[in-house]
């Protein structure tokens, strides 16, 4: 057999046994020994008809060797062979967490990578009943989105739509089934009002082996959410769902789709801060994001990362969502602070009638939830853009339009973070992916300034270049520059003027990037007492456009 570095390759294996509970009665592992000697142990996973399957991926060019173990031993699933791996000239896009580096990710080449989000929690589930993804995936990847949200379980948070008149926002959160699910997505055996947690739904799971085999072609990635929210079934109910259940899923996931590249981070939780009881905070309803910290949260979090990486060998990114800004993440996590190695912060700036459209204090609330963290992180999910011809099934989305979209992720950019978002359409209930809402196109422009306008890898933010002046919450400019201020971008939320230290403002060619169509348009500064000052298109007592101030030398 031969098979190329960055390759997926699977093995396949029968036992002449029949096991009563083939998920749980025996477990299965392949090791597999590089040429160099480095050794990569992964599970096996039971795919029905008395067959285990192994998936691996290998790096290193040469010949290699593999030996299957069981435990207790079936002499049918004892085997060893080898392949033989030649170097590929394609690239792969396993994303690494290098924290070292300005955005903190990169291609395991060595080659910088944008990462631009987009939540649709119940993808794989929508898949399994039987609608078009791909369409959107395609329609998606053109947009710029690599990056996608996704629980391993469907969630049966979200509610179903209610004929008449808007949901209050307690009855919305508990009213039934989804519309597009015409048949169970229950990853497990049995069903909810009687689980098995030692069996799983092999037709569920060979639906997310097509979706993650066809995104891997399309060149994006999904972060893997191993347990959706904490307060709803089977994972706030710990006397059900044991900690042997628990791992023996962990186990599963990570055996069946750890050697994917379309694998780009494993989270432990949506909104980890509810384990164990679903109870760690309030529902998202009245004092919105506004939860309680509960060490024993970052313990599980702990404990279950280390298990993962225990088991899977191909060092994808493991990550913890949201959790209260405070205290900080380094405050939390300093028991192990490399067992983390993502925090996915979502914080939705100012979501009320008056100010949803400025999208303001992300970036104060970014810096205090990260403040001292030595880790990777992204700005995760800043809202839901709201679709007016949908009824309101979640109370804060009520005000969230294509202004708050746009600014959130320039706010979350150019503090250092790659962003991603979410959309009504796709949250869930409603799953309308054939539809565009006005947002995307705004992040279509975004995408493309950090993309093609500006070598994004090269810029960080910076505090030494823009004068300081009083400001209204969120009016205030942010910065970014190349190490050698050869690049400088500024983004002004509301528009209007700011100050610039630069040595020579001869020296450098000075661009208005309009955020809404994503055309360059010259800029004129103006000096007067030694400072350079630029007054953006269309400022005014009335105006509240945002725009991007470019200076390149």
């Amino acid at each position: 057999m031969e098979t190329a570095t960055g390759s997926m390759i699977e093995l396949e294996f029968r036992s002449n046994t029949k096991y009563i509970y083939p998920f749980s009665e025996i477990d299965v592992d392949c090791t597999f020994d590089s040429p160099s000697g480095e050794k990569y142990t992964i599970p096996a996973f039971y795919d029905g008809d008395l067959t285990w399957r192994v998936r691996f991926t290998p790096f290193e060019k040469g010949e290699w060797t593999y030996s299957v173990s069981s435990s207790p031993p079936d002499q049918k699933l004892n085997i060893k062979g080898g392949f033989s791996v030649k170097q590929s000239g394609n690239k792969t896009h396993f994303v690494e967490a290098v924290p070292d580096k300005k955005w903190k990710f990169a291609y395991r080449s060595g080659e910088p990578c944008f990462l631009m989000g987009d939540t649709v929690y119940n993808l794989f589930g929508a898949a399994h009943n039987d609608m078009d993804i791909f369409k959107f995936l395609k329609r998606r990847k053109e947009q710029g989105f690599n990056y996608f949200r996704v629980r391993c379980q469907v969630s049966p948070f979200h509610a179903g739509r209610a004929p008449g008149s808007d949901l209050s926002p307690e009855d919305a959160l508990y009213q039934g089934k989804s519309d597009y699910l015409v048949k169970s997505a229950w990853p497990w055996g049995g069903s909810p009002q009687v689980p098995l947690f030692d069996e799983f739904n092999l037709g569920y799971f060979q639906t997310l082996d097509r979706v993650l085999k066809q995104s891997a072609d399309l060149d994006i990635g999904f972060e893997m959410i191993l347990e959706a929210w904490g307060f709803e079934y089977p994972f706030n109910s710990r006397s059900v769902f044991l900690p042997e259940w628990e791992e023996l899923w962990v186990r599963y996931l990570v055996a069946r789709y750890d050697a994917f590249q379309s694998v780009y981070i494993w989270t432990l939780m949506n909104e980890y801060e509810y384990y164990p009881s679903g109870s760690g905070a309030s529902l998202p309803v009245g004092s919105f994001m506004e939860t309680t910290h509960d060490p024993v949260s970052e313990r599980w979090a702990i404990r279950l990362a280390r298990y993962l990486k225990g088991i899977a060998p191909h060092r994808h990114p493991v990550a913890v969502h949201n959790g209260p800004p405070q205290p900080p993440f380094a405050e939390r996590f300093k028991r192990d602070l490399e067992a983390i190695d993502v925090v996915l912060f979502q914080n939705w700036g100012t979501i009320d009638r008056e100010r949803a459209w400025l999208c303001a204090g992300i970036e104060e609330s970014l810096e205090k939830a990260l403040e001292g963290w030595q880790g990777s992180a992204i700005f995760a999910e800043y809202g839901y853009e709201r679709n007016p011809a949908l009824l309101t099934t979640f109370a804060p989305f009520k005000y969230l339009d294509k202004e708050h979209t746009r600014r959130g992720a320039w706010r979350g950019a150019f503090s250092g973070y790659f962003i991603i978002h979410g959309f009504e359409n796709s949250w869930g209930p409603y799953f309308f992916v054939d539809q565009d809402q006005p947002g995307v196109a705004h992040l279509v422009h975004f995408n493309n300034f950090f993309t093609r306008v500006v070598p994004y890898e090269k810029l960080a933010p910076c505090t030494d270049i823009v004068e300081k002046k009083p400001a209204e919450e969120g009016y205030a400019p942010l910065c970014l520059a190349s190490e050698d201020r050869s690049i400088i971008a500024v983004y002004l939320p509301a528009g209007g003027e700011v100050t610039i230290f630069i040595d020579n403002s001869g020296s450098y060619n000075a661009q208005w990037y309009d955020t809404r169509t994503g055309k360059l348009h010259n800029a004129e500064p103006k000096t007067a007492g030694g400072k350079t000052v630029f007054i953006s298109a269309g400022s005014g007592k009335d105006k509240r456009d945002d725009w991007v101030l470019l200076l390149k030398k």
